[in-house]
């Protein structure tokens, strides 16, 4: 059993309450424990010579109390603990992860507008957090994608970015699809039609011969997979190579799809703040399936 836990984040709605069941069904698959966490903010704008009174204590938390109701009888279940902490959850949950092996939560809390398609704090913890972190949307999100069904919905789906390919999102995506028992269908898009630049009176480029640019790609997406197979001999991973937009293509992936992993940006020099990218972004938003965002790989000394 790992000592570290599956976090999730509740806070009494039913996406978080989603959430919980699929962090139960990670953390079995794991034999990890669970720990079901309610970040509990209170006013900012109140009287600050009165401190916010009526906040339960852990154990008599109404959010963690429906929680344990829902769990009552049920057997067969890893080894559960409840936390209240209070603050500002899009900083609190963030610092969960310091201590789990995964975080966790819905799409949307109670907070917010009904129209959003994801909420500041799965942002922040998607973004912020030291582990991977698993955002749970609403079923029967639409992809706005006409994609033939390429499955039952078992596969894990991961992107790999054939110029800067992550080691830790690769990895997490393997050992999620060995844990499951399932294939792992890896994208590599590379960007088609090519936009090409020109000033006045520049000769234009040969023509780029797209069969060999989708040949390259997939050569290199294969060569990236090489040791990640031979830790993982029991999963299936098949490549395909795609062209245009790879946001766009992940997402019509997860329409028959289990988790989509897909990596955070690195920390540069000239950008030190932690950043998920474009492409990240745009699948947590409209993915129908869950997704897992990857903290990158320590970089090498």
């Amino acid at each position: 059993m790992s000592t570290q836990p599956v976090v999730a984040a509740v806070d009494g709605s039913d996406d978080s309450l989603r959430a919980l069941e699929w962090a139960l069904d990670a953390a079995h698959r794991r034999e990890a424990p669970l720990r079901v966490a309610h970040v509990r903010q209170y006013a900012l704008w109140g009287r600050p010579d009165a401190a916010p009174a009526g906040l339960p204590a852990a154990e008599d938390d109404p959010v963690l109390g429906l929680v344990r109701g829902r769990l009552e009888g049920r057997t067969g279940l890893p080894a559960v603990d409840f936390v209240a902490l209070d603050g500002a959850p899009g900083a609190v949950l963030p610092e969960l992860g310091a201590t789990a092996q995964l975080l966790v939560l819905g799409s949307r809390g109670r907070g917010g507008f009904s129209s959003l398609l994801l909420g500041s704090n799965s942002l922040a913890a998607a973004r912020d957090a030291e582990c991977p972190v698993v955002v749970v949307p609403r079923p029967g999100r639409d992809t706005g994608t006409s994609a033939e069904s390429a499955g039952a919905g078992s596969e894990v789906v991961v992107g790999v970015n054939v110029d800067s390919p992550d080691e830790a999102t690769l990895a997490f995506a393997f050992r999620e699809a060995a844990l499951r028992g399932a294939g792992l269908r890896v994208l590599a898009a590379y960007p088609w039609p090519p936009q090409t630049w020109m000033l006045p009176g520049e000769v234009p480029a040969p023509q780029i011969d797209q069969s060999a640019v989708e040949h390259e790609t997939r050569v290199l997406a294969d060569g990236f997979l090489v040791p990640h197979r031979t830790r993982h001999p029991e999963v299936t991973a098949e490549i395909r190579v795609l062209p245009g937009d790879a946001a766009g293509h992940l997402v019509a992936a997860s329409e028959d799809a289990g988790p989509v992993v897909v990596g955070r940006h690195r920390r540069r020099l000239l950008a030190p703040a932690r950043m998920m990218g474009s492409v990240t972004q745009a699948v947590l938003l409209h993915a129908a399936s869950p997704v897992a965002v990857v903290p990158p790989a320590p970089p090498e000394e």
